[in-house]
């Protein structure tokens, strides 16, 4: 006979090493709080059904509320041999309960329970990143109010193509976070169906009452087929998913953290606190939090990949190799506190550097378009003005002049009928400030959109 719980079907003890290499606890004893939360709704519901003694339910809730006050004062002993952080905490209430602490295990099965524990951990770590989230758009707000008139270039393929402003830029990743917020408020959602009373994979003969599980653990309900209850991962999934989309966008925001404040940009400065030295030249002031956000991104991606690979060929319903949904779960959701953290601490205490930007932004023929356009609302179709603009910046860049340099005898060659208002037309400013549209670079514009956005936070309760 062997100690395992489920040791009655064996004559010999488990291999030390299939004990060790096969063993969760290591990892999901994070999830212990979900766990209990879990058990005691259940032995509450066990007890309300008659499945065990009013009694019984009472001693296992006293039980279970001390192994958690042992757990939270750090003096539980986890053990290898005890596989996982189910019969680590269920051993203990066992010692502490006896015959009362194993009728707990009534009409459940771990394959039910670890699916209630994930969905509890996850239901947390989406409210906790959507918090996070917006305490970044506060910061991305901030600044993008702060800086409302400073204009910089705007870049396509990495070359200078039209001015906008830095708050326009910055808001840019406000919306993009927005989506992200979106992406695991929808992750939450989906996953807030209670899975517990599922047993193994085939429900329980036990008049249960899973309704009355799922308000206690505040789920909309339970889930309605056990197999997929017991197999479905899609909720760790969405939320890797969640995690890698929001991961590129902040590797975007940290990559052109690492460009600007770079001597070749010098868009912006960043607060020392976020950066390190060099170990040879004294000089240097390298983005090293930035380019550990960028590199992070590859580490949430490869968790998003690893528990696809594990759950493409899995036939239902539970399966050994859902143990491997945990890691990958667990450190995406500390990569991403960490990230959000150390992102919106660096957003909030960059600066721009306006003479840079504005200096570079009329530079590379930037305003070309806004002469083309200049044309084509004069009557020249904008496909012949297009042709115009690109013979006069070829004959420009061919004398190394700029576009501030173009006089009005120059563009009457091109058109006879060319004023002032053209050459206005290639002034910065100008360029900005004519777009005015919803989702446009001009000022009234980028500050109309800040306004609503902080209307709507009002609205909904987040910080204004």
């Amino acid at each position: 006979m062997t100690d395992k719980p489920w040791g009655g079907r064996f004559e010999g003890p488990t291999d030390s090493f299939v004990e060790e290499f096969t063993a969760s606890v290591p990892f999901d004893r994070r999830l212990w709080r979900y766990d209990i939360a879990g058990s005691l709704a259940h032995a509450r519901m066990l007890g309300r059904q008659g499945i065990i003694s009013p009694e019984e339910a009472d001693k296992i809730v006293h039980g279970l509320e001390e192994v958690m006050d042992e757990i939270e004062r750090g003096e539980f002993k986890w053990k290898t041999e005890l596989e996982d952080v189910h019969m680590n905490i269920e051993a203990r209430l066992v010692e502490k309960t006896g015959d009362a602490g194993r009728k707990l295990h009534t009409a459940r099965s771990r394959n039910d329970q670890v699916a209630l524990d994930m969905k509890l951990y996850l239901k947390d770590e989406c409210a906790a990143c959507i918090n996070l989230i917006d305490g970044l758009q506060e910061a991305i707000l901030e600044k993008a109010a702060r800086h409302i008139d400073i204009i910089m270039p705007g870049y396509t393929h990495l070359q200078r193509a039209q001015p906008v402003l830095f708050s326009h830029h910055l808001m840019a990743y406000y919306e993009m976070l927005e989506r992200d917020s979106g992406r695991f408020s929808d992750a939450l959602k989906r996953g807030d169906f209670m899975p517990l009373g599922s047993g193994a994979l085939a429900g329980t003969g036990y008049p249960i009452d899973r309704s009355f599980v799922s308000l206690m653990l505040r789920f909309q309900g339970p889930t309605h087929n056990s197999m997929d209850s017991v197999s479905d991962r899609d909720f760790n999934l969405e939320y890797l998913a969640a995690c890698s989309i929001f991961m590129m966008h902040l590797s975007r925001l940290a990559e052109e953290m690492v460009l600007w404040s770079t001597g070749e940009f010098g868009f912006i400065s960043l607060p020392d606190r976020y950066c390190t030295g060099s170990s040879i030249m004294p000089q240097k002031k390298n983005p090293d939090v930035p380019e550990l956000v960028r590199g992070k991104t590859g580490r949430v991606y490869g968790d998003l990949i690893a528990l696809l690979t594990v759950m493409k060929g899995l036939p239902l319903a539970y399966n050994k190799d859902m143990q491997e949904d945990k890691e990958p779960v667990f450190d995406a959701s500390d990569t991403v506190r960490g990230c959000l953290r150390a992102m919106t601490d660096i957003v909030a205490g960059m600066e721009p550097v306006q003479e840079k930007m504005a200096a570079t932004a009329g530079e590379s023929y930037s305003t070309a378009t806004d002469l083309a356009d200049w044309l084509a609302k004069h009557g020249v179709p904008f496909r012949s003005a297009h042709e115009i603009v690109g013979r006069l910046v070829r004959k420009l860049a061919q004398s190394g002049r700029g576009m501030d340099e173009v006089t009005l005898p120059e563009l009457r060659e091109l058109y006879p009928g060319a004023d002032e208002s053209a050459l206005e037309a290639l002034k910065v400013e100008n360029s900005v400030g004519a777009r005015k549209h919803i989702g446009g670079t001009a000022g009234e514009a980028v500050m109309g959109r800040i306004n609503s956005v902080r209307e709507m936070r009002a609205r909904t309760g987040k910080p204004a």
